[in-house]
Formats: C-alpha cells, structure tokens, sequence
C-alpha cells in the first residue's frame, strides 16, 4: 500500500533557527534609567548581543573619503556586515555618526543605498535614487568630519532571513505578484523577488517576534545598540561626541536608539514624525511593524517618546506632501515636541515635497549634527551656504 508522503514544511524563519532559543535565554535589555527602561520593555529589547570577530574585509580611499567594509557576529543569525566611513587622512579622533537605513520596501539590501561602493548593487542604486535624492547619506555625512558607520540591521541586507524556500503564507502571496508580473510583461530581477517576499514575510516576523516576547521594532534595536557599541569601541571615534541619523524607518530607529542609549548626544528623524491617532484610520496600513508595535501608544504618543532620551539636542524634518503622514499628525506632533522640550533642544523644520530625503534637507541634518557634536575641529569640507525654510 502506497501512502503520500506529506510535504516538508518550509521553515519561517530560515537563516535564524537560532533565533528562538537565544532569546529565550538572554536576559532583556537593561536601560539607563525608568523611562527608557518602559520603552525597553515595551518593544522587548533582548539586551545587545557582545559582537565577536570583528573583522575588516577591505578599504579603499576615493573622493576625499576611506570606507572601510566591516562585519561582525552578533549572538545569533547571519553575521552582519557595516561601513565605516570617515575623512581620508584624519589624524584624531572624530565625533560618530550611526548612520541608519530606511525600511523602503527593500529588505534585499541595507545601509549599502548610505554608502558610496566600488560596486554598488542596482537595488542600493533604486533606494538612493528614490529616497535619498541619488545621495550617499553616510559617504556625504563622513566628508563633513565624522566617523560614521553604517549597518545592515536585523531582516535587512547581510541580516535578511532567507527566503529561498518560502514559508506557506509568504509562498502564497509571492505567487500572487509573480502572475501579476507575468501579466505584466516584468521580468522581476533578484533583488525584486526577494523584496516582494520580504513584504509578505514580514507579518510572520512580526509575529514570531510576539510569540518570544519581543517585536520587530525591539530586535531592531537589538542590532542598533550593538552597531553604536562597535562605533563607540573605533580607535578613529571620540566616545563622548556620538549622534544618529535617519530617513523614514531610519528616523524611528533614530529616535528608539536615542530613547536607549545614553551614548547618544544628538539625532536627526526625518520623515518620520506624527501622532498615532493621525495614522488611524487611513494611514495605518501606511506603515510597517517598525513603528507599529503592539501596546505602543501606551507609553504615549510618539513626539512624546522623545522626552525618554537623554539626548540634549535632535532635529525633526517633516515633509509637508509626505503621502505617508497627514500634515496635521505632522504638526500636532511638532506642536506637542515644541511644548515637551526647553527651547534649544528640539529643531523641527517643514519641507515641500513627499516622502524624500533631499539634499536640501541633509545638507540642514549634517549641519545640524556638525554643530551639536561639534565638528568644527575635525579634517572636513566647508558646507555652502544654507537657507532653511519656513516653518
């Protein structure tokens, strides 16, 4: 008698089957104070893995600028791979940067669409042109007198889970688009199959990281905190002078990171500012789990996370025709951060246009992180004159 033989089922979260058991035995995250201990604890931040075997695969000089490629393991899943960019010829110390990615639909890659590579994949070249106005954000960042150091964080780039063998749920909307492309006459390209994956797979990340007590918001924060020790830990960085900086989902990474961590001085979040009461109920779908982590809100509103950190100073860019926010979230939100913060310490700036980081707008976040982790002393080029906009 012949029986079937069911299926093998496809693993969820293939290329971090270590994933589970190590968060289980690791203790949380311990923060520096009550505050940002809540936001610890609401987005279940496992406490920062030690990164071992720090290596350095290659460096090169070009344009005023040496990057040098990082990598390093963290406690469990792939290794992950960083840039360390800073102007050629420094000689001490210099203030640090973390540069973070944005999400962007674009999990294919990471902080190789901050960098400027030898190589650059055409996924890294889409997200540049689509979101950083054809910018290197972290290459152009360095050339002003940082040390700043770029990583792919969990589920992006070097950290991205493989997807080869789709769990069943991913399978089935992968499927999906792949007959809408051939409907289509598209011929999807690696980096295409693998984001549209990505996309599906996300709801299934979202939810294993339930099910062990954290969030996909609080394992991005695991790799930040262990990325900001690797740029503390640089012989090239000055410890006490470090900030972070980022667009979209970056931005919000900017503003947990600094929440956390007392190591950072300053950050810029820009296009990632609004209330969550805005976001619902139009905008909601809008947005990944990145922001969206279950009990969130009741910590508080977003603008009103910010008081958590100990930063003394950050700078918030609001993009008046983002699709992603509506204006009015966007300004209740500067209206409530403006009566948060002491003047001086919140910099909030609006902009035309939608959901870009433009040169404009990262010429103002550079100058803004030049002047509060004061980069005047260091190897750098003179910014052109700026006029900022209206408010």
């Amino acid at each position: 008698m012949n029986e079937t033989i069911p299926p093998v089922r496809p693993s969820a979260i293939a290329g971090y089957e270590d994933w589970p058991g190590w968060v289980r035995q690791h203790p949380r995250y311990q923060a520096y104070g009550p505050a940002a201990q809540e936001l610890s604890a609401a987005l279940g931040v496992p406490g920062p893995s030690v990164p071992v075997d720090l290596q350095v695969h290659w460096e090169d000089t070009h344009d005023g600028v040496t990057t040098s490629q990082l990598s390093w393991q963290l406690g469990f899943g792939p290794r992950t791979t960083g840039w360390l960019v800073r102007p050629a010829g420094s000689s001490k110390p210099l203030p640090g940067v973390l540069a973070l990615h944005c999400h962007g639909g674009n999990k294919f890659g990471g902080a190789d669409r901050l960098v400027e590579l030898p190589r650059t994949h055409p996924s890294a070249a889409a997200a540049r042109a689509g979101h950083y106005d054809g910018h290197a954000l972290a290459t152009d960042v360095a050339r002003q007198g940082f040390a700043v150091l770029a990583h792919d964080t969990f589920g992006w780039g070097s950290r991205r889970f493989d997807l080869a063998d789709p769990p069943w749920r991913t399978a089935s909307g992968l499927a999906a688009r792949k007959a809408q492309w051939r409907e289509d006459g598209v011929e999807p390209s690696e980096a295409d199959l693998y984001n549209a994956a990505a996309g599906f797979h996300e709801d299934t990340v979202a939810k294993a990281a339930g099910l062990l007590g954290t969030s996909l918001a609080g394992m991005v924060a695991h790799d930040d905190l262990a990325a900001l020790e690797v740029l503390a830990a640089l012989p090239e960085v000055s410890q006490d002078r470090l900030g972070c900086i980022g667009f979209s989902g970056g931005g919000g990474r900017s503003l947990t990171l600094a929440a956390l961590s007392p190591r950072i001085r300053t950050y810029v979040v820009t296009c990632m500012m609004t209330t969550f009461r805005s976001l619902l109920p139009a905008y909601l779908d809008a947005h990944s789990w990145l922001l969206q982590t279950p009990g969130l809100w009741k910590l508080g509103d977003w603008p009103e996370l910010t008081t958590r950190s100990g930063a003394g100073s950050f700078l918030v860019q609001y993009a008046l025709a983002d699709p992603l926010f509506p204006e009015a979230g966007m300004r209740d939100a500067h209206g409530k951060l403006e009566s948060l913060h002491p003047r001086g310490a919140y910099t909030g700036s609006f902009w035309p246009g939608g959901h870009v980081f433009t040169a404009r707008m990262q010429h103002e976040a550079t100058s803004f992180l030049a002047a509060a982790l004061d980069a005047r002393g260091s190897d750098r080029r003179p910014l052109p004159a700026f006029q900022p906009p209206s408010h």
